[in-house]
């Protein structure tokens, strides 16, 4: 990421289909088409790990840090492979074009991974889904029993199945195991089929050059199979309840904070165990993807501790993490740290001093280049430094249209009309903003894809103060044109991002 490159962000749920969310089929494809046509670098997503219905189907709330979201399996690469017959698809589900509906989309998937894992069974060897079975066993055999467990007790959280099953009695599990063994395989098929989708996936996008950028969240909910499988890496109370919850102070994307309530790591056991987890999630991340974007990297190097009982983030304290030891293990084990620090919100003297210190590329963000610390502030494109990304906005903000038209205080138009020398309209702002992240000195230019189309806040991926109503948008059919794929890679040329 050390060369001038640029690339679009859209995760795969928000991708065009019939099936009621975006998946790894045709589209997938032909978006990776896009990307080579325009000489974009880069594909950057969301994670790529299990959504549930608890949490809106957040990404950055999944029930593992290992595992693949079936949801993003497609049935129409099913059926060139054999696994299904065109006519298994049957009607598709009647779902909204530009709205995810993961109810409708998990219904319809769910009768076709039967009737693929009936197909497969019947086939009765497959050498790759042994390899992959013995490759992955680190992790999969855990997580396979953690879900068909919470399948048997109807969705409960971990923390209040009967004792034997909380605590990970061995010869309790173990006889679980022979019990739901049918249950167990037809879970790790659907973990082999994601991950073969993907790698297929990721290999075009190679013989294309294009690098994928994925996303870790730093925390896991309680409520997830690595914390029932290592409880000791958390800080959690004798019954297994977290007594101290994630969050951040307030900041400029909320007035009291976020409470996001997952444990806490034990650091002190981290580091006696020389952070073997870390190292393993971090290992299995680079085997999917080129570049991770670690989510709240600020919390690697000291984390705001907020008490369980309180209600918002505002009382809480920074605790210290041993962030040197920990950055100086990772460079034992991998020979460069191809990572994306985070470093949005508030961020102070120290987490600056690690991300320099180990040459990681920081966050830019365009929408916030125009408030009261204009024109000295860092967003500001002439304020930027070479190594670092720079963004019109994340999926955690508006869009650029949508900002302009709903957020933006008539202060913050005019120090934007300052800047480019002109008065522009709701309809210019995004083509305005995007040519301003391509000319940045900044190596790297991501862009959403809802900028490049120039839409509204209708688009809007995430709203970090909102509960609900979080990451449903989906591109509504194809809207790429041979018109915008000529403007973005002319765009890309000019600006010697190609």
């Amino acid at each position: 990421m050390n060369r001038r490159s640029s690339g679009i962000l859209l995760h795969l749920t928000s991708l065009p289909g019939p099936f009621g969310i975006g998946d790894m089929g045709p589209r997938a494809y032909r978006f990776a088409d896009f990307l080579a046509q325009t000489r974009q670098t880069f594909w950057q997503i969301l994670p790529l790990t299990p959504t549930n219905r608890k949490y809106d189907h957040s990404p950055y709330h999944s029930p593992s840090a290992f595992a693949g979201n079936p949801l993003l399996i497609s049935p129409e690469r099913w059926v060139e492979d054999g696994f299904l017959e065109e006519t298994d698809l049957g009607t598709a589900p009647d779902c909204p074009p530009d709205r995810v509906d993961f109810a409708e989309a998990a219904a319809y998937k769910q009768k076709l991974f039967k009737l693929a894992y009936d197909r497969f069974r019947a086939r009765n060897a497959d050498d790759e889904f042994q390899r992959f079975c013995h490759r992955n066993a680190a992790w999969l055999n855990d997580f396979v029993l953690f879900e068909a467990l919470k399948s048997h007790y109807g969705g409960d959280p971990w923390y209040e199945w009967p004792a034997e099953f909380r605590d990970r009695d061995s010869s309790a599990l173990d006889a679980v195991r022979a019990e739901l063994s049918e249950s167990l395989q037809e879970l790790k098929f659907l973990q082999y089929m994601f991950y073969r989708q993907w790698h297929d996936l990721r290999r075009y996008c190679r013989q294309k050059h294009i690098q994928i950028i994925g996303d870790i969240p730093i925390y896991l909910p309680h409520d997830s199979a690595d914390v029932w499988i290592h409880p000791e890496l958390f800080k959690l109370n004798e019954d297994k309840r977290p007594f101290v919850v994630s969050g951040v102070p307030p900041d400029y994307f909320s007035e009291t904070g976020q409470l996001w309530g997952h444990p806490i790591y034990c650091w002190d056991t981290l580091q006696k165990k020389d952070y073997a987890w870390w190292i393993q999630r971090l290992g299995h991340q680079l085997d999917l993807v080129d570049v991770v974007r670690i989510d709240h990297f600020r919390g690697l190097v000291a984390y705001w501790e907020v008490p369980a009982f309180e209600k918002t983030a505002m009382n809480g304290e920074w605790i210290p993490v041993p962030v040197d030891d920990f950055m100086n293990t990772l460079l034992k084990h991998f020979a460069c740290l191809p990572i994306i620090a985070e470093d949005l919100g508030t961020i102070t003297p120290d987490v600056r001093e690690i991300i320099s210190r180990y040459g990681l590329p920081g966050m830019r963000v365009l929408l916030f280049a125009f408030g009261e610390d204009f024109p000295t502030g860092a967003f500001l494109p002439h304020n930027h430094v070479k190594h670092s990304i720079i963004y019109t906005g994340t999926h955690d903000n508006n869009t650029v249209k949508g900002w302009f038209e709903t957020e933006a205080s008539a202060q913050e138009k005019e120090r934007l009309y300052r800047y480019l020398g002109r008065r522009i309209s709701a309809t210019e702002i995004a083509g305005e903003m995007v040519r301003l992240a391509m000319m940045s000195i900044a190596d790297t230019a991501v862009i959403p894809m809802q900028d490049l189309l120039g839409l509204g806040a209708e688009a809007r991926m995430n709203n970090p103060s909102k509960t609900k109503g979080n990451w449903y948008w989906r591109l509504d059919k194809d809207p790429i044109t041979q018109g915008m794929t000529d403007r973005l890679r002319e765009m890309t040329e000019t600006y010697g991002r190609s």
